[in-house]
């Protein structure tokens, strides 16, 4: 009786303390969470840097953890997305929304055509909707750009989003009126 008491407390805090908590308190489930979020198309950085902080861990290393998180799919994505692009599109629910993303990767991939690398970069590395590794990944997919050059590319892109990301986390940065503040110091 005295487990299944336990068991109920335990299920009620994380009713109570939110979707962290299925990773645990531990600093090992906190990266964890991190890393997995950051892994997320459309969350990527910008939804797993502030959940990492406001779960308690070190901005720093939530950066580092979510940014590792965000490349982590990038080389699967350049090299089989054609394939399984290919396999989608024999569906007829699939294949239209395939069509549908490749016409949107060529629309954010015009500023990226034009610049190339430098586009590319730049692509990922603003960290807003629509933009950040899984759409850089896709853009240079759908335009040929070679792994060697399109890998290092989003890598910059997720560093320099990282840091935005982490700089507008921890209030170094507000947004609103450019005023900057001394970052607080780390326990």
């Amino acid at each position: 009786e005295e487990g299944s008491q336990n068991k109920k407390r335990r299920a009620e805090n994380r009713r109570e303390n939110g979707f962290y908590m299925i990773f645990g308190e531990s600093i090992l489930g906190k990266l964890a969470m991190t890393f997995l979020m950051a892994m997320v198309p459309v969350v990527e950085l910008r939804g797993a840097i502030p959940l990492g902080v406001a779960a308690g861990l070190p901005p720093a290393v939530a950066a580092v953890t979510a940014m590792a998180g965000n490349l982590t799919p990038v080389p699967c994505i350049l090299l089989l997305l054609r394939r399984v692009f290919a396999l989608m599109r024999k569906s007829a629910w699939l294949g239209p929304k395939v069509d549908r993303l490749e016409r949107r990767a060529h629309l954010k991939g015009r500023k990226v055509r034009k610049y190339r690398t430098l586009g590319l970069v730049l692509l990922v590395a603003i960290p807003l909707p629509g933009t950040g590794a899984w759409t850089g990944a896709l853009v240079a997919d759908v335009l040929d750009i070679r792994m060697r050059t399109a890998l290092p590319a989003i890598a910059a892109g997720v560093v320099i989003a990282g840091c935005i990301t982490t700089a507008v986390t921890c209030g170094v940065a507000d947004v609103r009126g450019g005023n900057a503040q001394k970052p607080h110091a780390i326990s």
